[in-house]
């Protein structure tokens, strides 16, 4: 299975690469050509918007077509969106490349995830499968807008966009030998089931809580900490470091990941990266010193960084087989519609309550919250 994690690791990370790179590559340009900060942002938005209105019918084809047809058309728009920013080089274009991208990567992610699931073959390999899946995107994090930064100083926009074009299709050389597992007795979907039967489910519900828990602890760590550090005059550079850290952190502890997986269970590693996490929120606000803060990041990043592979696998013990995409599907869902709109949520508290107050508000509900994670312990999975 190695071989073939590998190939599949190499598929998810070339469409992931390409809407990195985009990410860096368009507000570059856009800026570049004169448009406003406003206008940027509505751009980066983007890429969030499409994946909450299209994770959930992306994740009901998937379960309806396998791996194949949705990676196919994923690569495709991705591609289409990338070279429409190569050919047409304005801020229109620039959008239409992001809408692709945001929306393509989605797609394509809940169909690798879903598959990954129905090729392991036990508990043990379905933990070890997610941890090395987890990987991918931690690399393509970093090679799409490294390779993309590198051409734009280098040749050009032009040729950045024409390389994020050409990057999803070689996904297909990762997919094309797969064959998806179907099993025979694997009711096909019930067109009078909804969403709301789903979450109707007490063990996925729960599961879906703690995502959102996590998910929005790593969106308030993005956009409080350069509000507390400008509040306390520390320099951009030294912020930069200290969510640098954070980031290669979450990226590194993946690595390890499928070692801590063989000897602890999902809802262990849940737990404590809950509870953990909740009390270095509640820490981060009387650190002082840059390097402190750092470190505070850092193991912050290590524990954010451990939940997501353990969701994954969690979930595809506890959802129906012929509705996992559409489970992925409201859990991408969910995890794009905190990024767009908890932010806001956390100006308006951070206003009347301090940057302060708004840390402390995060780390009781998480800490607290963490009894939702021990609720997943195996002994009540169905």
């Amino acid at each position: 299975m190695k071989a073939q994690l590998i190939r599949l690791i190499g598929a998810q990370i070339c469409v992931h690469a390409c809407m990195t790179g985009v990410r860096l590559a368009g507000p570059l340009m856009a800026l570049r050509d004169g448009s406003s900060a406003l206008e940027v942002g509505i751009m980066l938005a983007l890429f969030s918007v499409t994946q909450i209105f299209l994770a959930l019918p992306a994740g009901r084809f998937a379960d309806r077509h396998g791996l194949k047809l949705p990676m196919l058309i994923g690569m495709c728009v991705a591609s289409v969106g990338a070279g429409t920013a190569a050919v047409f080089q304005s801020f229109p274009a620039l959008c239409v490349a992001s809408l692709f991208a945001g929306g393509a990567t989605g797609a394509t992610m809940i169909s690798l995830q879903r598959h990954v699931g129905r090729i392991s073959k036990d508990h043990a390999q379905l933990k070890l499968a997610f941890s090395w899946l987890a990987i991918g995107p931690a690399i393509s994090n970093f090679v799409g807008p490294f390779c993309a930064g590198i051409l734009i100083d280098y040749v050009g926009y032009q040729a950045a966009f024409i390389f994020l074009a050409i990057l999803p299709l070689m996904a297909w050389f990762g997919v094309r030998q797969e064959i998806s597992k179907e099993p025979e007795e694997t009711p096909l979907r019930d067109k009078s089931e909804s969403v709301w039967d789903l979450l109707g489910m007490p063990m996925l519900r729960r599961l879906l809580y703690v995502n959102w828990f996590m998910s929005s602890c790593w969106d308030v760590h993005t956009f409080v900490v350069p509000l507390l550090g400008h509040e306390r005059g520390i320099s951009a550079s030294a912020i930069g470091t200290i969510m640098g850290v954070f980031a290669l952190c979450a990226a590194l502890i993946r690595f390890v990941l499928p070692s801590i997986a063989e000897r602890l269970t999902e809802w262990q590693i849940m737990t404590v990266s809950m509870f953990m996490t909740g009390v270095m929120m509640g820490v981060y606000p009387f650190l002082d010193a840059a390097w402190m803060m750092a470190i505070c990041s850092g193991v912050l990043g290590l524990f954010l960084g451990a939940v997501q592979p353990m969701l994954m696998s969690t979930m595809h013990q506890i959802t129906p087989e012929h509705r996992q995409g559409e489970a992925l599907g409201v859990r991408l869902m969910m995890v794009n519609a905190s990024s767009v709109f908890m932010p806001m949520l956390f100006g308006m508290a951070g206003t009347l309550i301090g940057v302060k107050g708004l840390f402390w508000c995060v780390s009781a509900a998480v800490t607290s919250g963490s009894r939702l994670a021990w609720g997943l312990r195996s002994d009540k999975n169905p």
